[in-house]
């Protein structure tokens, strides 16, 4: 395309498309970065201050909006018009993608803990999976740069499960709600510790960016910046250097090779005009989620690469893992008919329950090796478009009973790790392509005992927590019911795992592809593993230092 100028292309603008974007650009590097959905700006369009009743079904959930109308996903979803995947027989897996400027930024719950030694070296002490083929203690000065950079709030608390941060870099968390003291009590009387979650929300301002004054809920977008999206910081922030474009409806068919099967450019179909463009480029960076950047390889066959670009391992597309997920809850009686204020804070939980059974694993005293958190979910929250069956009759006394039950209920969700297994992967399907005429995905998936048998532990223990505050629950669902859907949870990642052989793993541990030097992956792909804490935080620190030295290679002319 005439009058552009770009060291590095750069395939998405999400966590690890727009780090890396913005860590180039700071060195002065040249940046084009493509957008598979459309331009996107939160200052103008997020509804932060309309209420339900603004909204079509008062912002219910539908089967195009499933977190209500106003979540900031205003283009994608699990389903995206036009854009099919399918499965294997057997199989059910839900693939959300987020067709907007900034990605899946926009909407994710902005959890932000760090991964721990534990995590990365999870295979030297169980055997199952793979290790990473770094230390915690090389990269964690890299989560110590990103989350200055983000800004975090939280404290550390000197649990095994979450690494400290240095000093000043952490801003402060919220106040714990009064329903979440009640639950850490609780917890605490099993021997299990709440901790203030760590939350990519600013509780003070930094740079241009104000602090949250916890009004609206994060989900809808934050105009103000308040809330981490990559749309009101590291996007404007490459675009000030001068060094960074973008190109939005771009949606990448594939990256291009030389009569060598070197990697030269890459050809996107130009969502307005439907028509393919090719881009030369001397690196590509390919950051457009795990499935979608796998997807891109495997569709660039050619006859120097037959299995798909990268793919000499056969690892492209293996390796799939989503975080465990289920819900469970009750009715406290404690909490009921307490005088009725602000409790919203920034809309999500302040204290949560990292992981506590590091040590009971390695003595063997538990039937699944990897760990998991309880997100709570309580207090004053605004309501939504149901009420409880429970609820019923007229007029005062039917207002009476609403505000005397409002904020008792307490639900622990529970978000645990995957150890990945050979049952659980994506390829191309050949029959089906979407409407840019780009060969569909195809997903294959089963839990494994090791998710069933995690999942039955967290329910029980989720119900000793419960009737500890005097809850009086149901009977717990078998774990094949409660657990959620792959894909559900959207934490997919693993698909283009990095590693220390190019015979078991697609990338280096900088996110260089093995088969060609000047191709990198920067997403959630390159997980070695899937610990049970959010990805987005380590798929941003592996971006900024995995880009910090791609921009050193390409000063010193290696790359």
């Amino acid at each position: 395309m005439p009058g552009l100028d770009y060291d590095v292309l750069v395939v998405g603008s999400g966590a690890g498309g727009a780090m890396a974007a913005y860590t180039l650009t700071k060195t002065g590097k040249k940046v084009l970065m493509l957008e598979a959905g459309r331009d996107y700006d939160p200052v103008t369009e997020t509804p932060m201050f309309q209420n339900p009743r603004e909204a079509p079904l008062r912002g219910a959930p539908t089967t195009d909006k499933p977190f209500g109308f106003y979540d900031a996903t205003v283009d994608g979803g699990w389903q995206v018009p036009g854009e099919p995947y399918t499965t294997g027989s057997g199989s059910e897996f839900l693939w959300w993608r987020a067709r907007m400027l900034g990605g899946r930024t926009n909407h994710w719950g902005r959890f932000s803990l760090r991964f721990s030694e534990h995590d990365f070296k999870a295979y030297s002490r169980d055997g199952l999976g793979a290790d990473w083929p770094f230390e915690y203690g090389d990269i964690a000065p890299w989560y110590d740069k990103t989350e200055e950079l983000v800004g975090i709030c939280g404290t550390n608390t000197g649990l095994d499960d979450m690494p400290d941060s240095p000093p000043g870099v952490l801003q402060p968390p919220p106040k714990p709600r009064v329903p979440e003291l009640l639950v850490a009590a609780a917890a605490k009387k099993l021997g299990i510790s709440a901790a203030p979650m760590h939350r990519a929300v600013l509780t003070r301002p930094k740079d241009d960016r104000e602090a949250c004054f916890y009004a609206t809920p994060c989900g809808r977008g934050c105009s103000i910046g308040a809330a981490f999206q990559t749309t009101t910081s590291l996007i404007p922030m490459a675009r000030a250097t001068g060094n960074l474009e973008v190109i939005t409806d771009a949606m990448v068919r594939s990256v291009d090779v030389d009569e060598a099967g070197v990697v030269n450019g890459v050809t996107y179909i130009d969502r307005k005009t439907t028509q393919p463009v090719h881009l030369s480029a001397k690196v590509v960076i390919l950051a457009a989620s795990a499935c979608e950047s796998a997807r891109i390889l495997l569709n660039s066959r050619t006859p120097q690469h037959p299995g798909g670009l990268a793919n000499s391992s056969g690892q492209v597309g293996k390796n799939l893992m989503d975080s465990t997920g289920a819900n469970f809850g009750a009715e406290i009686p404690a909490l009921k008919g307490r005088p009725i204020y602000n409790e919203d804070g920034h809309t999500s939980n302040h204290l949560f329950i990292p992981w506590w059974g590091h040590r009971a694993q390695a003595r063997g005293e538990l039937n699944f090796a990897r760990g998991y958190h309880f997100e709570l979910s309580t207090g004053f929250k605004r309501p939504g478009s149901y009420y409880p069956a429970a609820l019923q009759g007229y007029g005062l006394d039917l207002k009476q009973q609403a505000k005397h039950d409002y904020g008792a209920y307490v639900g622990l969700a529970l978000r645990g790790e995957m150890v990945p297994n050979e049952h659980c992967y994506m390829e191309i399907d050949d029959e089906v392509t979407d409407k840019w005429g780009i060969p569909v995905t195809r997903f294959h998936w089963r839990w494994s005992e090791q998710e069933l048998n995690q999942v039955g532990h967290g329910l029980r223990t989720a119900r000793s927590i419960l009737t500890t505050m005097g809850a009086k629950v149901s009977k717990l669902p078998p774990p094949e019911e409660a657990i959620k859907k792959g894909g559900q949870i959207i934490h997919e990642v693993g698909t283009t795992r990095m590693g220390t052989s190019p015979k078991t793993s697609v990338t280096n541990h900088y996110g260089q592809t093995w088969d060609c030097s000047n191709l990198f992956v920067m997403d959630g792909g390159v997980f070695a593993s899937n610990p049970h804490k959010n990805c987005t935080l380590t798929i941003m620190t592996l971006a900024m230092r995995n880009a910090s030295w791609l921009a050193s290679q390409l000063e010193k002319g290696a790359i």
